[in-house]
């Protein structure tokens, strides 16, 4: 009788270590000295107060932010593309972003991958990926978890998920409590889809169209494959340079939303406190070709596209009237377009798409 073995079970554990070796460099780029440790232990050290003149961000009251989220079915047209270098990019702004509505810097992240087989050369394309996401968020990648999971997974299929850690002052969360009547709403364009509404895109273009992910689109000026997989806008650097430009006391920005599923109806009035509502304007910004293809190759509804994609704006700010110009013009500076889409009304907690 044969002796049976790990690998027998789909588990190549020489493969496993070179796959895990092949993330090292990765990781190590995203590292401050504020990384204490290496990479491989049980858990990452990671020092909130690095008391050097160059790099010291002393907290009086640190509050940790904590985050967590996927990449969902966009990783399909990552299969189907036979690209899957930019979706980690896609799982670091999901969590980033997030972490951002508080006023708080993203400190570290980490990821799990889950796998049907050891495949070294798919684990760097998608740690290479993690990795700029990262070094875009000033995020230092720590550590993860790579599980191999053989009947759970199809041939050709994975998932990911991922993990930030962040920290803001106690007297700099934003909690949306400080809007008023009169606020200004301002929208950062989004870059695309981002991780939003894909079984609906996926649905709609490649089973309701018949298209591939290879196929043209003369609208778009690329293919299906080219559109549905740009990655996920990261708004941590420029947001955080308008946070720390003004006083803190004057509350300036006053709310801060991420746009992801359910759009920008069910995500801005997660900030609104009692008795403030948001008037948004369609025509004050330009709806990306993307989402009005979609809308048309699916039939969609209006109402259904406005609480599945964002539509164009994948971030909203709620500033004082007085400083919005300002805002707008730093934000743009920055390369981020940015609008003035709207109000802050009294009334009940909502958002009215007029």
């Amino acid at each position: 009788m044969s002796k049976l073995t790990y690998r027998d079970a789909g588990l190549d554990l020489a493969l496993y270590e070179q796959a895990l070796a092949g993330m090292v460099p990765f990781l190590k780029r995203t590292h401050t000295p504020r990384v204490l440790d290496g990479f491989g232990g049980f858990a990452s050290l990671f020092s909130l107060d690095y008391n050097n003149r160059l790099f010291a961000r002393n907290y009086r009251h640190p509050v940790l932010v904590t985050c967590t989220d996927g990449v969902g079915t966009k990783l399909k047209i990552a299969s189907l593309m036979g690209k899957h270098d930019t979706v980690g990019v896609d799982l670091v702004a999901m969590s980033v972003n997030d972490c951002l509505c508080t006023g708080g810097e993203p400190l570290v992240f980490l990821d799990y991958l889950a796998l049907p087989k050891d495949d070294p050369p798919l684990v760097r394309e998608l740690i290479k990926g993690i990795s700029d996401g990262c070094m875009e968020a000033d995020c230092a990648l720590v550590g993860g978890e790579t599980a191999i999971l053989p009947d759970f997974y199809a041939p050709g299929d994975y998932d990911m998920a991922g993990f930030c850690v962040g920290v803001v002052e106690r007297a700099h969360i934003i909690n949306g409590k400080a809007i008023q009547p009169g606020d200004i709403v301002l929208g950062l364009a989004s870059s695309g889809l981002h991780s939003n509404g894909y079984s609906l895109a996926r649905k709609v273009v490649l089973e309701h169209a018949g298209l591939s992910v290879t196929d043209f689109v003369p609208e778009l000026g690329r293919t299906v494959g080219e559109e549905l997989l740009e990655p996920t806008r990261i708004y941590v650097r420029a947001v955080k340079k308008i946070l720390q430009h003004y006083p803190v006391k004057k509350r300036v920005v006053r709310g801060l939303a991420h746009i992801t599923g359910e759009g920008l109806p069910g995500n801005v009035p997660r900030v609104l406190p009692p008795g403030r509502r948001v008037v948004i304007r369609r025509s004050a910004w330009t709806v990306p070709p993307v989402f009005n293809w979609l809308q048309r190759l699916g039939g969609i509804e209006q109402a259904e596209m406005d609480t599945v994609f964002n539509l164009g704006i994948g971030f909203v700010m709620i500033v004082g009237r007085y400083f919005a110009d300002s805002i707008q013009r730093q934000l743009q500076e920055d390369r981020i377009p940015t609008y003035v889409i709207g109000e802050v009304i009294a009334g009940e907690p909502g958002v009215d798409l007029v």
